[in-house]
């Protein structure tokens, strides 16, 4: 069994009353991939906005494998000294991540947020050595329209992830870039600028999903709804 572990922020742990890209990803691992899968992580909770906590289990549809490893304001920073621990409790064997977003916002320079993604794969690959990652990139957001010192970070960042993907990548512990989904709107695929409406959720799943077909042979190609 293939054991998938999405890594992210808000944009993956989602808040109450959502469906949450990971729910779409199940959706389509259920559809295309032939061979048994699970969702794994030590989390299993939503962000519950006005506990401001992540203790919501108020899912759209509850019923599917809920675990992960995603927090609320969480980035690279974040999660490079948690997922070491995570990889091993759940034997996970694929890391979805897409983090970025807050570290720049809040923490660390592009430079800085680069060398957290080199920590998160050491830990990762010293906890299961043949552990697969697919690594989405910072995707638009709403700062980015007015703010342009953080637009260039963004940019800075997301060059020098691929750097990291390019140099750190290895047969044995494939490290895999996901394009972000060309079509990408933070008007109509976002309900705030930043984190994804149904649209939004359905694209960010698709980037993963045709990564891992055309780079990996991994399920089919994604088809929403």
């Amino acid at each position: 069994m293939l054991r998938f572990m999405p890594v992210g922020d808000s944009m993956t742990i989602g808040s109450a009353g959502e469906h949450t890209w990971r729910y779409r990803m199940w959706q389509h691992l259920r559809d295309t991939y032939g061979d048994p899968f699970a969702l794994v992580g030590p989390r299993e909770t939503l962000y519950d906005k006005a506990a401001d906590a992540p203790t919501s289990y108020a899912y759209a549809d509850p019923d599917f494998p809920r675990a992960h490893l995603a927090g609320w304001g969480e980035g690279w920073l974040h999660m490079a000294p948690l997922i070491g621990e995570a990889v091993r409790g759940s034997r996970a064997d694929v890391l979805l991540v897409s983090l970025g977003l807050i570290d720049l916002g809040f923490y660390t320079n592009a430079e800085q947020t680069a060398e957290n993604v080199r920590a998160f794969v050491a830990e990762a690959r010293r906890a299961n050595p043949r552990i697969r990652m697919a690594v989405l990139p910072v995707i638009p957001n709403v700062r980015a329209e007015s703010d342009a010192p953080f637009a260039t970070e963004i940019t800075r960042f997301n060059e020098l992830l691929a750097k990291a993907i390019a140099d750190l990548d290895e047969p044995r512990s494939p490290l895999l870039p996901a394009s972000p989904p060309s079509s990408y709107d933070i008007n109509h695929d976002t309900y705030d600028g930043t984190h994804p409406n149904a649209s939004g959720e359905h694209k960010i799943a698709a980037a993963f999903a045709a990564a891992m077909h055309q780079a990996w042979d991994l399920g089919g190609l994604y088809e929403a709804g």
